[in-house]
């Protein structure tokens, strides 16, 4: 294992120190885990809370701050946070209209923000929680009962955060964020492996030749193991089951995300993704915007995942919003 750090305990606690070297605008604390804005608590406006296991940088900490999440609390790497850490968030977060908390499918994540936002609604806290559950490639695997949570995150996290950030109320946030989670698809694949720092050792094996199509985040098994092949052919692969699970019409909007799994170049994304949106043209959709880059991954894994949403013209007034985090910054 040739890895950047120190010791395999502690890798998550000193990646927060630096991100606090490296972004004043932040408030990150460590004991318990949580990054959250350095002006919050923002009196009337609702706190947008996310978080999961490290090793999906940026998300969830890296989109902390204007325009998206109020605060976010990092697990150990692939291990979900528990209640203490979404409470403590949630107490420097909380400006008294709302919190609405933003939580990927996996078995864990669900019951530890679930246990907080019971202790939290029985003090008092007005708090929503909405599951995003974006994966196509499985139904259950072995992190979830039902789909994964995914790329699909990210636009969530995006569109909801900017309401709030206008003032929306949480039952508006709430709306947003079911409306997405409803309308977002992703499907993902490996080609190589991706190595947790505490284990040692790969999370799967491949051939030489061989990869994974609907791998999961955390390495978890997808739907085969197939054969490398040329580029447009992968993507092929990956959008096909995303055009299948939802009803598409000729004409649709759409937002085209392109999310490298943590080793995967930009000149090979940016190939990916120039292949993706002329396919979707090719079938009558039209690619309105678009995002690429390595936002959602899985460590050092090489692969990538291609994320549809469907935009509405309100969907697309709040994903063009200004927004001013560590990993996505426009229009401030």
């Amino acid at each position: 294992m040739k890895k950047i750090i120190n010791d395999p305990a502690t890798v998550v606690t000193e990646a927060l120190h630096g991100m606090a070297a490296a972004h004043p605008d932040l408030r990150v604390h460590t004991d318990p885990a949580y990054v959250v804005r350095a002006d919050a608590p923002i009196r009337g406006r609702v706190a947008v809370i996310s978080g999961g296991g490290s090793g999906h940088e940026p998300l969830h900490c890296g989109f902390v701050g204007p325009g998206m999440l109020t605060a976010a609390c990092p697990g150990p790497v692939f291990t979900s946070p528990t209640p203490d850490q979404v409470q403590a968030a949630v107490a420097s977060a909380d400006g008294g209209a709302g919190v609405l908390l933003l939580v990927k499918n996996y078995t864990g994540d669900v019951l530890n923000f679930e246990t907080a936002a019971e202790l939290l609604a029985a003090d008092g806290v007005d708090v929503r929680t909405v599951i995003v559950d974006d994966d196509v490639a499985v139904r259950d695997s072995l992190f979830t009962a039902g789909r994964r949570g995914v790329a699909g995150t990210l636009p969530v996290e995006k569109i909801v955060g900017a309401a709030a950030e206008s003032g929306a109320d949480l039952d508006t946030c709430e709306r947003l964020a079911r409306t997405v989670v409803a309308s977002v698809r992703t499907m993902g694949l490996a080609l190589t492996p991706c190595t947790v720092p505490h284990a040692g050792e790969p999370s799967f094996t491949l051939g030489e030749d061989e990869i994974e199509i609907g791998i999961g985040i955390h390495g978890e098994p997808g739907r085969e193991k197939t054969r490398l092949a040329p580029a447009q052919d992968l993507v092929r692969k990956l959008l096909q089951p995303v055009l299948d699970d939802l009803e598409w019409q000729q004409g649709d909007r759409v937002l085209l995300f392109s999310n490298s799994m943590g080793g995967t170049p930009l000149i090979e994304l940016y190939l990916a993704h120039g292949s993706a949106a002329a396919l979707l043209t090719e079938r009558g959709l039209l690619v309105e915007r678009s995002l690429v880059g390595p936002y959602v991954t899985s460590l050092e894994m090489q692969g990538i995942s291609l994320t549809l949403l469907r935009l509405t013209d309100e969907l697309i007034e709040w994903w063009d919003a200004p927004v001013s985090t560590p990993a996505l910054r426009w229009g401030r």
